[in-house]
C-alpha cells in the first residue's frame, strides 16, 4: 500500500508504558502512527529510541484536558501527516486519595485529563471521520471504572463516564461506518505498575486469578483488533481485560 494512502492513527499519552505499546503494535499493523505527549524531554528521548528500533512514529505536543490546545495539534497532524481515521483515547492521570480528603483540584485534574479529554479529541476528529464514512473510536478506561476503587472516587468517575460516552456516540455514529469502544485494563505491567513495593504488587496479584500482571502489548492486541476494519460490527461494547480480577 502506497504510504499516502494509508490510514492514520493518533494515540493520546503515547509515552506511557500503554501508549508505547499500542504505538508500535498499530505501526506494525501499517497504520501512519502519531502520538501525543506533554513532556519535550521525555517524548524527544521516545522517539528516538523507537526510530533506532525501526518504528517511524511522529509525536505532537498538546494537552488534551484543554479544547484549544487539542485543536491546534490536530491541525498539526492533518497538515503534516493527514486526516485522522482512528483515535485512541489513553491520556490520562491519578490523584488518589480518600474521598474526605480529596481537593476541587484533584478532582477538577483527573476529570479533565481522563473524560474532559475524550471529549476534546474526539469532537476535533469526529466531523472528518463522518465525512469520510470511516473512523475507529478506543477509549482507554480501566477496571477501577466498572467497579471502584478505594481512594479513586475522581478517576473512577472518570473512567465509568467514559463509557457512557462510547454508548452513546457509538449509536449516533454506526450508520457512517465510525466504530466506539472502550478497553477497561486491569493491572498492567507498566513502568507506574513496576515501580509499586514488590510486597504491595504481590498482594495486586494474589487477586488476580490468573496469577499475573497483565502485559502491554495484550492491550495493544486488544487494540489492533477494534481498529481492524474487520472489527466493523462491534460497537459500543466495553472490553473488560483484567485477568479475572472483576468479572460481570
Amino acid at each position: 500500500m502506497d504510504a499516502n494512502n494509508k490510514r492514520v492513527a493518533l494515540v493520546t499519552g503515547a509515552t506511557g508504558g500503554l501508549g508505547t505499546a499500542m504505538c508500535k503494535r498499530l505501526h506494525e499493523d501499517g497504520y501512519r502512527v502519531v502520538g501525543n505527549y506533554r513532556n519535550l524531554e521525555k517524548a524527544r528521548a521516545w522517539e528516538t529510541d523507537l526510530k533506532a528500533q525501526g518504528y517511524d512514529i511522529h509525536l505532537f505536543e498538546g494537552d488534551v484536558a484543554d479544547f484549544d490546545s487539542v485543536g491546534l495539534m490536530i491541525a498539526q497532524i492533518e497538515a503534516k501527516v493527514g486526516s485522522i481515521d482512528i483515535l485512541i483515547n489513553n491520556a490520562g492521570i491519578t490523584r488518589d486519595r480518600p474521598f474526605h480528603k480529596m481537593t476541587k483540584q484533584d478532582w477538577d485534574e483527573v476529570i479533565g485529563s481522563n473524560l474532559t479529554s475524550v471529549f476534546n479529541c474526539t469532537r476535533l476528529v469526529i466531523d472528518g471521520m463522518r465525512e469520510r464514512n470511516y473512523g475507529r473510536v478506543i477509549n482507554i478506561s480501566s477496571v477501577n471504572g466498572q467497579r471502584g476503587q478505594f481512594g479513586q472516587a475522581n478517576y473512577s468517575a472518570a473512567k465509568a463516564g467514559m463509557h457512557g460516552f462510547t454508548k452513546t456516540l457509538a449509536i449516533e455514529v454506526a450508520s457512517k461506518g465510525i466504530t466506539v469502544n472502550t478497553i477497561s485494563p486491569g493491572y498492567i505491567a507498566t513502568d507506574m505498575v513496576m515501580a509499586v513495593r514488590e510486597d504491595v504488587r504481590n498482594k495486586i496479584i494474589e487477586q488476580i486469578p490468573v496469577g499475573r500482571l497483565g502485559g502491554t502489548e495484550e492491550i495493544a492486541y486488544l487494540v489492533s483488533f477494534l481498529a481492524s476494519e474487520k472489527a466493523s460490527f462491534i460497537t459500543g461494547s466495553n472490553y473488560a481485560i483484567n485477568g479475572g480480577q472483576h468479572v460481570y
